[in-house]
């Protein structure tokens, strides 16, 4: 009786598959170790160094920044016209995050729930199209729109409501000589902008509520808008609020829309840009960012809270 023939022996790569297989550990360690190397040196120690950045102070005199930890430049940061910068930002990213909602969800639940294959098709594209452009090409057009001689202006002023908006434009504080120069016109290229953002997360949200739980709550009785207090927005709650997060922490750190279609007014990002470059003030420049840190921390433990991530 002939004998077997004796198996070949494992070449090198087999050997090397072999000893990862059998140390999981290691295989893990091995792969997360790049990404969490950039992570930990680009990301974290950026962030790191900003912050012990804020804690140094700017010489009046000098102009040399004094690397001593003192609270001095926070002091600065408290000082009525830069708390004035960060409520305008504040209030400013919050009525863009509701008004992206508000447009978004009706939006999204009718592309999630009802709208045919094509017409899907059309309206994802219609959304995704202004994303492939430039953003600044987008800033400068929403400008021209605005002008005194823009499209909206003349189409006001067809209808013969030049009236109302130049009335519009005379309110203290959001107002100004044209859509273009006013906070009214900020607001307005915020949502352009940045609508897609909430518009996305909602829409994948809603695509994965069950249509089981839906037709079961029709089944048991349940009127439409209650199965949608109850049943949708909780769980698309999270697409709600992963949309808010792009679009708040956007808005709060955004220069280029204020500065191109604002009035004089300053938001955070601008006030950032001008601190770091312009004036050379990098602590106080590092101190006004700490403060969408600290905001976007504070959301996102009260969403966290109100159950926004339980459905994750």
């Amino acid at each position: 009786m002939s004998s077997m023939p004796a198996a070949p022996p494992p070449t090198l790569l087999r050997r090397i598959s072999t000893f990862f297989f059998t140390r999981p550990n290691l295989s893990l360690g091995l792969t997360l170790a790049l990404p969490v190397l950039w992570l930990g040196i680009f990301y974290l120690g950026a962030l790191a160094t900003l912050l012990i950045q804020s804690f140094f102070r700017l010489d009046g005199f000098t102009g040399r920044i004094i690397r001593q930890f003192g609270l001095q430049t926070y002091q600065e940061l408290l000082l009525p016209s830069n708390l004035d910068i960060i409520w305008r930002t504040t209030i400013m990213a919050a009525a863009v995050t509701v008004t992206c909602a508000l447009i978004a969800f009706p939006l999204a639940y009718y592309v999630a729930r009802y709208a045919p294959y094509r017409v899907k098709a059309i309206l994802y594209l219609a959304v995704l199209v202004p994303l492939w452009s430039s953003y600044l090409v987008r800033v400068y057009t929403w400008k021209i729109i605005l002008a005194q001689e823009g499209i909206i202006s003349w189409v006001v002023n067809t209808l013969g409501l030049g009236g109302l908006l130049d009335a519009v434009l005379g309110i203290e504080g959001i107002g100004g000589p044209s859509l273009s120069f006013s906070l009214i016109g900020t607001f307005l290229v915020f949502v352009y902008i940045w609508l897609p953002y909430m518009i996305l997360p909602i829409n994948a949200a809603l695509e994965r509520v069950p249509k089981s739980l839906v037709e079961a709550s029709a089944d048991l009785g349940a009127p439409p808008g209650y199965t949608f207090r109850h049943v949708i927005l909780p769980l698309a709650f999270p697409g709600v609020v992963a949309g808010s997060i792009f679009t708040f922490s956007l808005t709060l750190g955004d220069y280029i829309i204020p500065g191109v279609i604002g009035n004089s007014s300053f938001f955070i990002g601008q006030v950032v840009f001008a601190q770091q470059g312009t004036a050379g003030n990098i602590p106080l420049a590092a101190a006004f960012t700490v403060v969408p840190m600290l905001i976007m921390g504070v959301y996102l433990m009260v969403a966290k809270r109100m159950g926004a991530f339980d459905a994750l």
